[in-house]
């Protein structure tokens, strides 16, 4: 059984299973480098993690519940130096299907504008278990290497790579600044070997070669790193000042001409059935490799259009990692917990009598929702031949990508006599409160919002996390001791935390785990983000939808939080309209017809609008908000809702007092197009519509996804409808597709 494509999940299915994969995360960062006593391997960290970006980036919501989602490794640990990237290193996007590769390189083809017939070669190449390094080379000489870190600061480890025979200490013909990057790894039969003196001599055993590798290259004293037996692999770049090829397959080659080791199964692939036939021959070759691999990595072969196709927030456009399937394993089933998320969703968590699955003791794991229980799917078919899960059941689980458990078939023959099926709870575990599933959710809710201590809980971890305010000494741990100890409730405590807590009876420093140093520490680092940018700001209040990339487009579009307010409040009206016709859509859908349901639902929802009569004020402030570019009315309704919620907007009010917010930086000047609304319509024949959207934003443009009074150009290729009339009798400025690029200085 393999994974399910991010993609083809539901909602509710991708949150359960990010929520499960946060905890373990923040787990593991704790036991790696902080215990130094790892309870996973690295290897399955960074599996776990890669799953966990994956989610994010398919449900973009899911950023604003996370800590994690910006973040493509684990932090420096004390003791190194640290070194910040040129280029950042990123993650890669996961395939666990033959399907999702076909899927991938369909979507590059869209992304290109290319028709299925026209060459798109990409290369092939065993994705190695190891530790990611990056070597820096000036006028050929190695002065830098640095682990991946976070991917945007790593650990300074120049003078245990220098100790590693795989890395060139002199480079010929190199470009004068080249940073060289790929694994470090150990073989099975030198892993196999160093274990073995260990034992001999009572030092540490490893659990894998994988944890050997990164516990040898990250070792305070270069002496030990270089009496073990460390190899590398390059297979990539970060800064140059020249190019390298023109092609990844020839930069590859350029790689082995400087003298480093590169992995002789690279393979440069015509068609998508070459691509497939060669991860099916390396999984086969696999058991005989000598080294650990967990799957293979396809990348664009031509640089140009690794160029055009460019990055997402932690991965790129043009490479994903075709891993190799799940693993399986029975186990009983010895209850059901209730896990309370920050919006409020009720999560379902399997406990198990824990098992052995891929290499990894497995004690937990998701079931996703009610419906998911019940034997049903999203949309109400049946999984797993209908049959439900109950507690005391044989269950199968499965790691696919070696990411989070899942349960994939119950044992029917072994179910206990008189097991009753689960019945979820209709009441919050935490506050009592009603837990309801709205019509079209799949997930139930907690009803009791702010006074509900697991969401109030969740919302404050959300708001100091890296992506949100990043209050340096206040992390999850730390909230909820002050929240359980009623010292801070709201986000605007933390705030207060000094006037109440720096002095008197009850001063911050006489706390068990404070000392006077470390609380003069978080007053001052409290203190340092009362100056918060707009975005970070919108993001940290942790409103449902409003995730990273809708944060910063809200801030750039309206530039001021009272602008903000003034247009939520605004648009209040218009917003309650439209979901009265949303509500009123979706239940004509249940009656209507299928033979007239269009014509039915349509007048469904005028009527519905009618009947609200909404000013034409209100509705502009409305049309405005939904018209950024990628927001959509969900992401403008949940905006209003938390607006327009006494308890929370005072919330907000109070958070506000205490803070300056810094607007988004103004677009470069130079720009012909900075700080103009521009919109695209019809079809764009040079480039596709997200690279026309990804340029214009560059250069400082707001890109809008309907036209109004507020558009400064339309973008309108061949087959402009409706918006290039509207556009013309509000005289706004219409461009075709080339004099666009002639304005922008790109024809």
């Amino acid at each position: 059984m393999t994974e399910q494509d991010p993609n083809a999940m539901s909602e509710a299915e991708a949150r359960a299973e990010f929520h499960q994969l946060d905890a373990q995360i923040a787990k593991a960062d704790l036991d790696y480098h902080q215990k130094d006593a790892p309870t996973l391997s690295d290897a399955e960290y960074d599996r776990l993690k890669r799953r966990y970006l994956a989610l994010a980036e398919a449900f973009p919501d899911l950023a604003s519940e996370g800590a994690r989602v910006e973040t493509v490794g684990a932090p420096v640990a004390s003791g190194f130096g640290k070194v910040t990237h040129a280029v950042r290193m990123m993650s890669l996007g996961n395939a666990f299907e033959d399907q999702d590769v076909e899927d991938f390189v369909a979507g590059l083809r869209r992304y290109l504008g290319f028709p299925p017939d026209a060459p798109l070669a990409l290369t092939a190449e065993p994705k190695i278990d190891g530790l990611s390094l990056s070597l820096r080379y000036e006028n050929g000489t190695l002065v830098q290497a640095a682990t991946r870190g976070d991917g945007s600061v790593g650990e300074n480890v120049t003078a245990n790579a220098r100790t590693i025979a795989d890395i060139p200490q002199e480079i010929a013909g190199a470009p004068e600044v080249l940073e060289v990057r790929g694994e470090v790894y150990m073989s099975h039969a030198d892993f196999e070997a160093l274990n073995a003196r260990h034992a001999e001599t009572g030092g540490k055993i490893f659990a894998n070669p994988r944890n050997a590798a990164a516990g040898s290259l990250r070792q305070l004293d270069a002496e030990i790193t270089r009496a073990r037996p460390l190899r590398f692999f390059a297979y990539s770049w970060g800064e140059l000042t020249a190019p390298l090829a023109e092609t990844q397959f020839e930069a590859i080659e350029r790689f082995r001409s400087f003298g480093f080791q590169t992995n002789p199964l690279t393979w440069r692939c015509e068609t998508i059935a070459e691509l497939l036939a060669h991860y099916h021959s390396i999984e086969e070759q696999r058991a005989d490799l000598g080294y650990d691999i967990d799957g293979v990595v396809y990348k664009v072969d031509d640089l140009s259009l690794q160029e055009r196709l460019g990055f997402r927030s932690t991965t790129p456009r043009w490479a994903i990692a075709h891993k190799f399937p799940a693993e399986l394993a029975w186990t009983r089933l010895d209850g059901i917990d209730i896990q309370v998320g920050r919006t409020g969703a009720l999560s379902p968590v399997a406990r198990l009598q824990p098992v052995t699955v891929g290499g990894v003791v497995v004690s937990n794991a998701t079931l996703h929702n009610e419906d998911y229980i019940r034997g049903l799917d999203s949309k109400g078919a049946q999984i797993r031949e209908g049959k439900d899960i109950r507690i005391g059941d044989w269950v199968q689980i499965y790691r696919a990508g070696d990411v989070i458990p899942k349960v994939a078939d119950v044992d029917l023959k072994r179910r206990p006599e008189g097991a009753s099926p689960y019945v979820f709870p209709t009441t919050c575990p935490r506050c009592n409160s009603a837990a309801v599933r709205e019509e079209g959710d799949a997930v139930r809710r907690c009803s009791g919002g702010l006074i509900c201590p697991a969401q109030a809980v969740e919302k404050l971890k959300h708001f100091v996390s890296r992506a949100a305010f990043d209050i340096e000494g206040l992390g999850a741990k730390q909230v909820e001791q002050f929240h359980a100890d009623d010292w801070v409730k709201e986000p605007a405590d933390i705030f207060e935390l000094k006037e109440k807590y720096g002095s008197g009876m009850q001063q911050l420093k006489n706390r068990e785990g404070w000392g006077d140093k470390s609380a003069t520490a978080l007053f001052a680092a409290i203190d340092d983000k009362r100056r918060i940018a707009l975005a970070r700001l919108i993001f940290g209040l942790g409103i449902r939808h409003v995730g990273e990339v809708a944060a910063k487009d809200v801030a750039l579009h309206f530039r001021t939080w009272t602008a903000l307010a003034e247009a939520a409040d605004l648009a209040r009206p218009a917003a309650l309209a439209h979901r009265a016709a949303d509500e009123a859509e979706l239940l004509e859908r249940q009656r209507a017809q299928a033979e007239d349901r269009r014509a039915k639902i349509s007048e469904a929802r005028k009527a519905a609008i009618a009947t609200c009569e909404v000013a034409a004020e209100a509705q502009a402030a409305w049309d405005d908000l939904v018209s950024i570019d990628g927001l959509g009315p969900t992401v403008a309704l949940s905006l209003s809702d938390a607006f327009a919620n006494p308890e929370e907007r005072a919330a907000f009010d109070r958070l506000v007092r205490h803070l300056k917010i810094i607007a988004p930086d103004a677009p470069a000047a130079d720009s012909p197009v900075a700080g103009k609304t521009v919109v695209f319509t019809g079809t764009l024949e040079k480039m596709t519509r997200a690279e026309a959207k990804a340029r214009a934003e560059a250069l400082g443009a707001k890109v809008s996804g309907s036209v109004s009074k507020k558009t400064d150009i339309l973008i309108a290729g061949p087959g402009a409808g409706s918006k290039a009339t509207k556009a013309a009798d509000l005289g706004i400025q219409t461009l075709d597709e080339d004099q666009w690029l002639e304005l922008i200085g790109q024809a």
